[in-house]
């Protein structure tokens, strides 16, 4: 049986909702709601305004809530962190300590019935079902966010975790006063979407389609597409394989957005203690040396058992 192939019926209609739950699908409902009236409003502006948050919100996403709060890549100055996490929030993927929470028990139980939003409970459920169901994140509310106690311990996170929905609430109606219907359906709706699909499509699709380079132990692969989609979070098997690296595009032609930045940071001295994998631990992990390792061995046992049936 494929490793995909769903194990258990995971329930949607036929189980309890909590209030978590019901407020998540209100807000991404509300949110495609604005993306199919953003043709009815579309001007340049609004989508060039829609591009640059695209990108903005998004490194808040990849930069801060991924790479620097969840496996902690790299450090910034406070500001200029607190700077990309309220971006990531505008991102209308949730609270940083929230997402990173869930995406470290993502690592933890990569691609198991404990990972919380893994293929194999179904490509929906892996892409955004598992929003909806809380439970499949923390078990229960209360037993929720227990590995997350480096951002717990600072004000402004637990901040911005209380008063969430309210900054893109807020950002919502700034949008709306600054250039109408227009910058709201485009700026808000249309980029955050779009966005929120690309990184869920990262839980599901880089899970199933795509190159596998290497020995991870589990279902992730490199996807050239998400690579753009998501400023180089596509590249994910090479992220599963050195979940501390700040760069996941390691080739020159993996496009990788995030890391141009922090290594612009790196060299104008804001960003410090960049990881990045050696090239010995590259060569213990590549799927191509275990593949030549095994066929090798295999190659070494063969020759010793004509070795000795010719002793024979």
């Amino acid at each position: 049986m494929p490793a995909w192939v769903v194990k258990s019926r995971v329930e949607f209609l036929g189980r309890e909702w909590n209030f978590v739950d019901i407020g998540t699908i209100v807000f991404l409902s509300t949110l495609h709601v604005l993306v199919l009236l953003a043709p009815f409003h579309f001007n340049w502006r609004a989508f060039w305004l829609a591009v640059a948050l695209y990108y903005l919100t998004g490194l808040g996403v990849t930069l801060s809530y991924h790479r620097q709060l969840s496996h902690r890549s790299f450090k910034l100055p406070k500001w200029l962190e607190y700077f990309f996490a309220y971006c990531g929030v505008l991102s209308v993927q949730g609270s940083p300590i929230e997402w990173a929470s869930t995406h470290r028990n993502h690592h933890q139980f990569t691609d198991t019935w404990d990972d919380p939003h893994s293929p194999i409970k179904g490509l929906w459920f892996s892409h955004i079902g598992w929003l909806f169901d809380y439970r499949s994140r923390f078990g229960s509310y209360e037993g929720r966010l227990k590995n997350v106690d480096d951002l717990k311990r600072q004000k402004f996170y637990r901040f911005l975790h209380v008063t969430y929905p309210l900054h893109s609430i807020a950002f919502g109606v700034l949008l709306y006063a600054l250039g109408g219907m227009p910058f709201l359906t485009w700026g808000l709706g249309v980029r955050a979407a779009l966005f929120a699909h690309a990184t869920f499509a990262l839980n599901s699709i880089c899970h199933r389609w795509g190159k596998k380079v290497w020995d991870t132990g589990d279902m992730s692969r490199n996807n050239w597409v998400f690579g753009l989609l998501t400023h180089g979070e596509g590249w994910h098997n090479n992220h599963h394989a050195f979940q501390y690296s700040a760069r996941h595009g390691f080739e020159w032609w993996e496009v990788d957005v995030t890391w141009y930045v922090i290594r612009f940071l790196e060299i104008v001295g804001l960003a410090t203690d960049v990881k990045l994998p050696s090239e010995t631990q590259k060569k213990r992990k590549a799927l191509s040396n275990k593949l030549n390792e095994e066929k090798l061995e295999t190659q070494v046992n063969n020759t010793n058992l004509e070795t000795e049936a010719k002793n024979e």
